[in-house]
């Protein structure tokens, strides 16, 4: 645990009162040390910065204990040293529910505040989710104190806490504010438009004599503007009061100025005033306070993707305990707990079947629409619905361990993130407010010196003030990044972040590995074939053998055959070599290889001085034979002439056969083919990516002839194949592409991809469902079709357009309403309801995202097909 103390310091009562140099002690934790000459290294490093006192490192605890000024240097700063030395500092993330935001220029002075904070590295706030993720030195602050430097800046603020009920009720409470507001405001104001419009169109009789008396419309009035308007005005106090302007000071100082000015007019009538415009100030207030409930509401609509993730999970489980079945909550299960689950019930948490068979509904998750088949040993995923048969099944996962709560959990810190494209509204909006004072100042002194009509120029400012709202640009980015991420989410679809989205749209080049990806990744013995086996070899496996036929080599198709009548004794005693070698290999050829010789009923040994040569194969010792399986540069390495299989060889290649030469003390003995089935939507999805303008390679560590014929099957033009790659070359590969100047994604299992992953502009993990954490993924699918990530892209280009006409439209709105508003043609009530629509449209404008089926292209053409 990570601490901050002050050292010989009083205690005072006042919060964040310090002698000027009062020292303070921090203990860093410290990743990647290996020796002591590291910890030399980093003591040193700190004890060169400014305002270190000293420095000590523990290489055993991994942690750094510094004495240090916090005037002079932050823990930023010590972190970034770290960091520059070759050494990472792990942060956590604290988040953090926060209301009272309007618009961008909240969502700028939140942040501020947040980085003041000792040991806060970066913070990211979302105006759509009300959430302000913080990235921080771990124990360098607790919660309180960000929940207090957002309330220092005028917001409130909490932790999100483990149930998500909290956030929802102060979500409702921030809706029935406004409703209440706007309603309120309505009554009051109602009046006040029909005495404008009784003096408008020369109404007359005592109802427009009542109305139109000045002291009943103060009355009136007086509760809208700082009863209904008091949250602009105590928001205008606390962004004054830290040097700052946004939407609630342009609504405050327009209507102030409205409100007075008929004050005036009403107190003090010989003043050369014109008229009272009390309706104009308050029906501006009410019209802004119907403007943020429909705003309020259609925020909440954009996270209904998260509610409908929620909603998935069961609420009871039925578990066995002390011998009996029994219901309990599900929050209740524990890992280990043996669960019960009945025809149309939900699984309640994550498992593996222990006992009977169904098939599983988990589209709600995967968007798989068929059932899956589960029987004992299968995974099962909490939140999914059982069809048909009873079985049992153990928990593995619960609580936030479940698929489905890392799923809710990436889908919440996506749409807490922020999309590139929104730094430009960031940065517009910072300027913003304090541009457009000054242009309404502007526009009061000239009309002012004009017309000399100091009521006709008050009116101009005021309608400057009022239109110019940056609420649609705070909104254009992080909407539709909601949307969007939600809408992936109900398709097996999992964007880690609104920068991982963006980017996905602007791909050039899909780098598709192939086991796993284009393939099924679940490979099986095809051909056992024996070339020149050492005598004595096959009197151990000696069994019935199968003519001439079996002695050609081909084993059965599919699983490796059905047993071991298919084998003669040579090709026994073969697959008993290489399956011993293979058994203390975790590859999924190696699996394969051994699952064959299972089913062939065959007794493995044990390998001694086993040895894995990464991208060329394995050698061990098996019942003293050295036995080496691999590919032809291990068979060179070793030595090992190959030309007598060459024809063979090219054959089984030529069939999109991966093959495994087997070599036996030195000489070349046989051949072993695996074949792993191309999965059956790969051509279609690759035709898709073709259709969208990519560039789609493949890339693999077979060998270049296997690697062309699943291309032509894939339909992957044959000089887009990267053939022979080691993995540790993959992420070269990638770095290759990006150097002609093509943003890439790489595509992979997420099993030894980590690398090329984390280099390629996007890096997209394929899973079955369950594998929804793989760290190095920027986009996760959950299913194993590949036609989702045509998916996922065709999504991506979707959202970034929606966000570019939110931008658009937003930019327009100011760009075109503020001259109109200058120039007097827009009074400062149409300028308020314009103001009020402009963020509702935007964010409407976003929510039309929820209508986009990113699979829409494959059900067209699923629709063409002739039954």
């Amino acid at each position: 645990m990570t601490e901050t103390r002050v050292l010989d310091r009083p205690s005072s009562p006042e919060a964040g009162t310090r002698p000027p140099a009062a020292p303070a002690e921090i203990t860093l934790p410290i990743e990647g040390m290996t020796c002591a000459a590291c910890a030399t290294r980093i003591e040193r490093g700190l004890k060169k910065m400014e305002g270190v006192d000293d420095a000590a490192v523990n290489l055993a605890l991994g942690r750094a204990r510094v004495r240090f000024d916090p005037h002079r240097v932050s823990l930023t700063d010590m972190a970034g040293r770290v960091r520059d030395l070759g050494y990472d500092v792990p942060l956590e993330s604290i988040q953090l529910a926060v209301t009272g935001m309007t618009c961008a220029a909240c969502v700028n002075r939140v942040e501020r505040a947040l980085r003041r904070v000792p040991g806060v590295v970066d913070a990211a706030v979302n105006l759509a989710t009300g959430t302000a993720t913080v990235r921080l030195i771990p124990g360098a602050a607790a919660a309180g104190d960000l929940t207090a430097a957002v309330q220092a800046a005028g917001y409130e603020a909490q932790p999100v806490g483990e149930t998500r009920d909290e956030a929802e009720a102060a979500r409702q409470r921030e809706i029935r504010g406004w409703w209440n507001r706007f309603l309120l405001g309505a009554v009051l104001s109602l009046p006040l438009v029909l005495a404008m419009a009784a003096h408008l169109f020369g109404w007359h009789g005592p109802a427009a004599a009542v109305l139109q008396n000045g002291w009943l419309q103060l009355v009136l009035a007086t509760p809208v503007q700082f009863y209904v308007g008091w949250v602009f005005y105590r928001d205008s106090y606390f962004n004054l009061k830290n040097r700052n302007a946004n939407m609630s000071v342009l609504v405050a100082l327009g209507t102030t100025a409205a409100y007075l000015y008929s004050v005036v007019a009403l107190l003090w009538p010989g003043l050369g005033t014109t008229g009272l415009y009390f309706e104009t100030s308050a029906v501006l207030i009410t019209l802004v306070a119907l403007g943020k409930y429909l705003e309020a509401v259609a925020k909440g609509r954009t996270s209904a993707a998260i509610k409908k993730l929620l909603g998935l999970q069961a609420r009871t489980a039925r578990v066995i305990r002390d011998g009996r079945e029994m219901d309990v909550p599900v929050e209740d299960v524990a890992v280990g707990d043996v669960v019960v689950v009945r025809p149309g019930e939900k699984i309640p948490v994550d498992g593996v079947v222990l006992e009977g068979r169904s098939a599983v509904d988990e589209s709600m998750l995967t968007g798989e629409s068929l059932p899956v088949e589960k029987g004992p040993g299968d995974e099962v995923i909490g939140a999914t619905v059982n069809t048909t048969g009873s079985f049992k099944f153990r928990a593995t996962r619960v609580g936030r361990d479940t698929a489905l709560a890392q799923i809710v959990r990436i889908v919440e810190e996506a749409q807490a993130s922020k999309a590139p494209i929104q730094a430009f509204a960031d940065r517009v909006s910072g300027v913003f407010v304090p541009a457009v004072i000054a242009v309404a100042l502007v526009t009061f002194g000239g009309w002012l010196a004009v017309t000399g009509d100091f009521t006709r120029a008050l009116l101009a400012a005021t309608a400057v003030l009022v239109i110019a709202c940056p609420c649609a640009l705070g909104l254009a980015t992080p909407t539709a990044v909601m949307v969007g991420t939600g809408r992936g989410a109900e398709n097996g679809i999992l964007f880690r972040g609104g920068e991982h989205l963006e980017a996905a749209a602007t791909l050039d080049a899909v780098l598709l590995d192939k086991t796993g990806t284009l393939t099924v990744g679940k490979p099986s013995v095809t051909d056992v074939v024996v070339l020149a086996l050492p005598d004595g070899l096959e009197a151990r496996d000696a069994g019935p053998a199968a003519g001439r036929e079996a002695a050609s080599g081909e084993a059965a198709p599919g699983r490796g055959g059905a047993g071991s009548s298919d084998l003669d004794a040579a090709q026994r005693a073969l697959l008993r070599l290489v399956a011993s070698v293979e058994r203390a290999s975790e590859h999924p050829l190696a699996a394969a290889v051994v699952e064959r010789a299972r089913e062939a009923g065959l007794d493995l040994d044990e390998p001694a001085a086993f040895e894995a040569v990464p991208g060329h194969g394995v050698t061990a010792q098996v019942a003293g034979r050295q036995v080496a399986v691999g590919n032809r540069r291990l068979m060179e390495a070793r030595g090992v002439a190959v030309d007598a299989a060459a024809d063979r060889l090219a054959a089984l290649e030529e069939q999109g056969k991966t093959v495994m030469l087997v070599a036996v003390d030195g000489r070349l003995a046989g051949l072993i083919a695996v074949a792993d089935t191309l999965k059956e939507t790969a051509p279609e999805a690759v035709a898709a990516l073709h259709e969208m303008g990519l560039e789609v390679w493949m890339i693999t560590g077979d060998n270049a002839r296997t690697a062309r014929a699943v291309a032509r099957q894939a339909g992957i033009p044959e000089e887009r194949v990267l053939a022979e790659v080691l993995p540790a070359d993959k992420a070269a590969k990638v770095r290759e592409l990006q150097e002609r100047g093509l943003k890439v994604a790489m595509v992979g299992d997420g099993i030894n991809d980590a690398p090329a992953l984390a280099a390629a502009d996007v890096g997209i993990a394929i899973g079955t469902g369950t594998d929804v954490a793989i760290e190095a993924a920027d986009v996760t699918l959950m299913r194993g079709d590949l036609r989702t990530l045509a998916a996922a892209i065709d999504l991506s280009r979707a959202t970034l357009a929606k966000i570019r006409q939110n931008l658009f439209w937003a930019l327009i709105y100011n760009t075109l309403g503020i001259p109109v508003a200058a120039l007097g043609y827009l009074s400062p009530v149409l300028a308020g309801a314009a103001m009020a629509l402009s963020s509702v449209s935007v964010t409407t404008n976003s929510t039309l995202l929820k209508r986009f089926d990113p699979m829409r292209r494959f059900r067209r053409q699923e629709r063409g097909r002739p039954a």
